[in-house]
């Protein structure tokens, strides 16, 4: 049975002091406002705050550790980077891969992806692996096929028992930090394509199990009927997750 999720990427923002702040007003808030754990929750800080908001996570709770990057090398001579192992040791469970942001600044590619996906997998990390397209592929009517090349190559070389262990975020990347944001009706389409393709790379049960996200400006106030749909497990919530009124609302959603 798939798991609902709502994951925080912080991105590069936040001080030390206004992140553990933060991080205490939302626990607090879905403390106060929820009767139960009816959704995950994956609180993504930049890497020099992972510890200290992991210590101050609800031990035993429906929130967890997540990172925003790793290295796909388990340790060497790479200066500033970080490892899947140091994540573990810190105590995340989730680690963000494939993010657009990541994709285009840093030039990261579908090979490199495979690679940080194994070395996080080997860690023990559950990968957030984000996938989407332009706004041109959009308006040329290929999303389907860029999508589906996107999965083939950075995702499907996985084993069925490593494949089980991935939460897949569906990112268009033309309604990221735009303020657009895809219908509902828009997201169902591409979630419900990805899941198909889950079934023809391994089979129906896969598809059935996989927890896919919604990740293109998802906030307070359109998350209920983003989340409603059928293939739309939770979100990938970037700045709706700097505010902790609107992050908890997101929170309450499901």
């Amino acid at each position: 049975m798939r798991q609902n999720l709502v994951a925080g990427n912080w991105k590069m923002n936040m001080t030390y002091q206004d992140g553990l702040a933060l991080v205490s007003e939302i626990t607090n808030m879905v403390a106060d406002e929820t009767t139960g754990p009816a959704v995950q929750v994956v609180i993504c800080p930049p890497a020099p705050y992972l510890a200290a908001i992991g210590r101050q996570l609800p031990p035993n709770s429906q929130f967890h550790l997540g990172a925003q990057n790793c290295h796909q090398k388990e340790s060497g001579a790479y200066t500033g980077e970080v490892s899947a192992p140091m994540l573990v040791s810190v105590g995340c469970e989730y680690v963000i891969l494939g993010h657009s942001e990541r994709r285009q600044y840093f030039r990261e590619d579908d090979e490199l992806l495979s690679q940080k996906l194994k070395a996080a997998l080997a860690a023990g990390l559950k990968p957030i692996f984000c996938v989407g397209e332009s706004l041109d592929t959009r308006e040329m009517n290929e999303t389907n096929d860029f999508i589906g090349k996107q999965l083939q190559h950075g995702l499907f070389h996985l084993s069925n028992e490593e494949f089980d262990q991935v939460i897949i975020a569906y990112e268009p990347i033309w309604a990221i930090g735009t303020g657009k944001t895809a219908t509902s009706e828009q997201a169902q389409e591409v979630h419900a394509f990805i899941r198909e393709q889950i079934a023809r790379a391994y089979d129906a049960q896969a598809a059935l199990n996989t927890t896919i996200l919604y990740g293109g400006s998802a906030n307070a106030q359109n998350a209920r009927e983003l989340f409603a749909q059928p293939d739309v497990d939770g979100g990938l919530i970037g700045g709706a997750s700097l505010k902790s009124r609107d992050f908890t609302e997101i929170i309450k959603s499901f």
